[in-house]
């Protein structure tokens, strides 16, 4: 049986051939379907919750999106083009088989959670129409009702068995879905501007509708803040994991021309940019018609288009799940290379749907996405520094597969120590989470490339 049989056409441990590689349409149908997605019905009213102004909003958006475009581009896409190896594998070859091991075993666990949001997004939607009840327990991992524990188990089977048909399937159901999802969340922000009164230039450059919802969310929940950098940085850096942390090599590793790199701009300005904005809207006209400041992605999207809010939030939530657990498959296909994909992208779908079964988690996602980031995202200072500067300073790339070491302690060092502070002004000092991923990520770069100088002995070339 030929590698490429066994796989599924998927090249989990090989090069991907040319006769595999994608047109830039695959990329663009599938970046519009994951990051117009049924979370950003869940942060774009965080944002309004945490006190962000419209303006600062608007603004720090469209700056951030920029830079995480820029970052996929120019970082991830050259790299993906020119290895065309998962980021696991390529990663096994620089690090050691063990120490690869550890890593994809962390990284598949947070991908699975992050899914389990969209999983849990999915099914407070799905289950509005039938009176299940999206509540969200003040414990982190309490459980809802049984009734939407039992919907959230329907929805992540779902999206798991898509998931495991590969990427080719992956893609195919964001490029259906994508298009009509884009227009449902524009109608949300534009019928929650008519709901508040707010659909004339004055009254929006104005902002009162947005200033006394903000108004009322704190002085139910407490005074927040939120300014124009906190928005950059996290915009910028909410999917690290995938273009700093290089998690994105296993997408881009399908795609002919370096153009498919520009294919993340349709979900940033899209997804990120317009879709959290219109989320945002959504609760400020609940709260101004209701004078309710919970952010239950379903009743929001219910109280806006009815029927077809409730389809857009259930399908959004797939098509941004879809891809997660595909990434997480190949993660745990890493821990155990002799299993198939299909079953650990099963494996990884039953993990998110336990996660998806604690709707706390969800609610979380404003610190979540930075700080697995944080612990993701410095692995792929590594992956930079072996491509790029290794051999410009006279030293072995792909070390561990020259060398036949188990674990690349300059990797180890390298990753573990600014995750370590990372994690340690995140949790004990307060620092919010985004703000620690690029330094993490350059320390890491430095530390690898010192380190490796130190230790990598002499070796033959291995091609």
């Amino acid at each position: 049986m030929s590698d490429e049989q066994s796989s599924g056409g998927e090249f989990e441990r090989q090069r991907v051939p040319d006769k595999a590689l994608l047109g830039a349409g695959k990329f663009w149908g599938m970046y519009a379907g994951e990051h117009t997605a049924g979370t950003e019905f869940m942060i774009g009213p965080l944002f309004l919750a945490a006190g962000a102004s419209l303006q600062d909003l608007i603004f720090g958006l469209l700056l951030g999106n920029a830079l995480a475009v820029l970052t996929w581009r120019y970082l991830v896409t050259p790299i993906a083009i020119s290895k065309r190896l998962t980021l696991y594998y390529q990663l096994e070859r620089i690090a050691g088989g063990s120490l690869a091991k550890f890593y994809n075993a962390v990284n598949g666990i947070l991908f699975c959670f992050l899914a389990g949001a969209m999983v849990t997004v999915s099914a407070s939607a799905a289950g509005v129409p039938f009176g299940i009840l999206y509540e969200v327990p003040e414990e982190i991992f309490g459980m809802g009702a049984p009734s939407f524990t039992g919907l959230v188990v329907l929805v992540g089977l779902v999206i798991a068995v898509v998931a495991t048909a590969g990427y080719g399937m992956v893609a195919r159901v964001a490029n259906i879905a994508a298009p009509w999802m884009i227009v449902i969340f524009a109608a949300c922000g534009i019928v929650s501007l008519v709901q508040m009164e707010a659909n004339s230039f004055a009254a929006l450059s104005e902002g009162r509708f947005w200033n006394d919802a903000i108004a009322f969310v704190q002085e139910k929940e407490g005074a927040k803040q939120f300014g124009f950098w906190q928005i950059v940085i996290f915009a910028w850096l909410c999917n690290g994991a995938m273009h700093f942390g290089m998690a994105d090599l296993s997408i881009f590793r399908f795609a002919g021309k370096p153009s498919s790199g520009w294919a993340p701009a349709i979900g940033m300005f899209l997804g990120h940019y317009m879709a959290w904005i219109a989320a945002a809207l959504l609760l400020a006209a609940q709260i101004k018609l209701s004078q309710d400041h919970s952010a239950n992605p379903g009743a929001l999207a219910w109280g806006a288009l009815g029927w077809t809010g409730i389809i857009c939030v259930v399908i959004a939530g797939w098509t941004t799940a879809n891809p997660t657990i595909y990434r997480a498959g190949l993660a745990f296909q890493g821990v155990l290379p002799n299993s198939s994909r299909g079953a650990m992208t099963l494996v990884a779908g039953a993990a998110a749907t336990l996660a998806g079964m604690f709707p706390n988690l969800s609610a979380q996602l404003l610190g979540f996405v930075g700080t697995y980031g944080t612990i993701l995202g410095p692995m792929g200072a590594v992956i930079f520094v072996d491509y790029h500067l290794m051999k410009r300073f006279g030293l072995s790339d792909d070390y561990a597969l020259r060398s036949g070491t188990a674990i690349n302690i300059a990797v180890l060092f390298a990753w573990l120590i600014p995750v370590m502070v990372g994690l340690y002004l995140i949790f004990w000092q307060g620092l919010f989470a985004a703000y620690a991923v690029i330094p993490a990520w350059i320390a890491c770069g430095v530390i690898y490339l010192v380190l490796s100088k130190a230790i990598q002995k002499p070796i033959p070339a291995v091609e």
